[in-house]
């Protein structure tokens, strides 16, 4: 569903109670362009991970109403802080009476803290949060992609991975979802841009999240991607170490 004409700022279902928001964006660097994800559990407490940087607000948030009501949402969640994680948290928490930052113990303590008002919801390593139907676990991943504060998330009931900046691909992620090969894509793009940290820990890290056996992996650039996601994880980690 289009829900902004001139941004062509979308939100489509991409498991069970899970969208993608997705705008495409012009970047210089990037012939083809490249695209901004967030992921909306809808659920008795909704949960956005990512939020987008901060002059995208307006256009998510618009995505989201289509949906919900921007009231009802209850955490924000983050992989590591960067813009286009978490620009525009504090826009959200100031339309969202209810919500509370949700995060990892690195991030909560080097700059959730400081950053917003309100006293982020920590999650430690394997620890589960229930939304109602959909129950999610946070993995601590130091350093993969980047950032000593980075983790990742795991939607149990749909075994959907948020998997943050993992398997980014170029261009406007034009369908939501997709089957196809984006291996090569993203190998593509993580060798020419080398925006991995290639810390010693990253193939054990992702040797354990292979072992949760993901079924769709949520990437933040580029589409939604269904298929073997151990598969796909172990192939990464063989590749970066």
């Amino acid at each position: 569903m289009i829900t902004n004409t001139e941004s062509g700022t979308n939100i489509e279902e991409i498991a069970e109670g899970i969208y993608r928001i997705n705008t495409p964006v012009p970047l210089p660097m990037m012939p083809g362009g490249f695209s901004f994800n967030q992921y909306l559990i809808l659920d008795e407490e909704p949960l956005l991970f990512h939020t987008g940087p901060l002059r995208l607000f307006a256009l998510v948030s618009e995505a989201m109403r289509a949906v919900m009501k921007l009231s009802d949402l209850r955490y924000i969640g983050l992989s590591h802080v960067e813009a286009d994680e978490c620009g525009s948290i504090n826009n959200f928490l100031g339309v969202a009476p209810k919500a509370v930052p949700v995060c990892g113990r690195i991030a909560a303590m080097t700059s959730i803290r400081d950053m917003c008002e309100i006293d982020p919801r920590v999650l430690a390593d394997d620890e589960k949060l229930s939304l109602g139907r959909h129950t999610i676990r946070w993995f601590d991943t130091p350093h993969l992609p980047h950032g000593w504060e980075c983790g990742l998330m795991l939607e149990e009931s749909t075994g959907t991975f948020l998997c943050g900046d993992l398997f980014t691909q170029s261009g406007a992620g034009a369908q939501a979802l997709v089957e196809t090969d984006i291996w090569g894509p993203s190998e593509a793009l993580r060798q020419k841009l080398d925006y991995y940290s290639h810390a010693p820990s990253s193939g054990k890290i992702l040797e354990r999240l292979a072992e949760h056996k993901p079924t769709t992996l949520a990437c933040m650039h580029g589409s939604a991607w269904r298929g073997n996601g151990e598969a796909l994880l172990l192939q990464l980690a063989k590749t970066i170490c």
